[in-house]
């Protein structure tokens, strides 16, 4: 499963049905929670950092959230072609680089700037089974998140 860090474990921003808060006084990495890192730890997968953090996510995060070292994605300089079809397309600039990782294997992928243009995309050049899961970023994974990843993890 491919994990991003801000938004689906380091909320962020204001939920658009709230009222702003007037303050905000925890920092940054308070907002890491153990009991994410345990639910995380109980899915039936390989967790893999798909996040800019990059090696910063084990040093930084993974310690916070009590994971182990996890493996991480790194990110190529995109072509020029490819970064015109991603903006034509409106496709995450991730999008391209997860599916050659996966190299065919079934995947789930935990962002929040996934759209449903990253989920057509994916469903016509990867030929496995894949979840893309929009997460929030002003709430983070959801005991909902953790549910549908558990069932489609389990049913793949």
């Amino acid at each position: 499963m491919f994990l991003d860090v801000d938004g689906p474990l380091l909320p962020f921003g204001e939920d658009p049905g709230r009222e702003p808060r007037s303050v905000v006084s925890d920092s940054h990495f308070s907002r890491l929670r153990l009991e994410v890192g345990r639910r995380l730890a109980q899915l039936p997968c390989q967790l893999v950092w798909a996040t800019t953090w990059e090696d910063e996510a084990n040093t930084e995060i993974a310690p916070q959230l009590g994971l182990p070292r996890l493996p991480v994605v790194r990110w190529p300089e995109p072509s020029a072609e490819h970064e015109r079809e991603d903006r034509w397309f409106g496709l995450c600039w991730k999008t391209r680089t997860l599916v050659d990782w996966a190299d065919g294997h079934p995947f789930a992928w935990v962002d929040d700037e996934i759209t449903d243009a990253d989920r057509t995309w994916v469903a016509t050049h990867h030929p496995g089974p894949a979840l893309l899961r929009h997460v929030e970023p002003f709430r983070g994974l959801s005991n909902e998140d953790f549910a549908a990843l558990d069932h489609w993890l389990r049913a793949t």
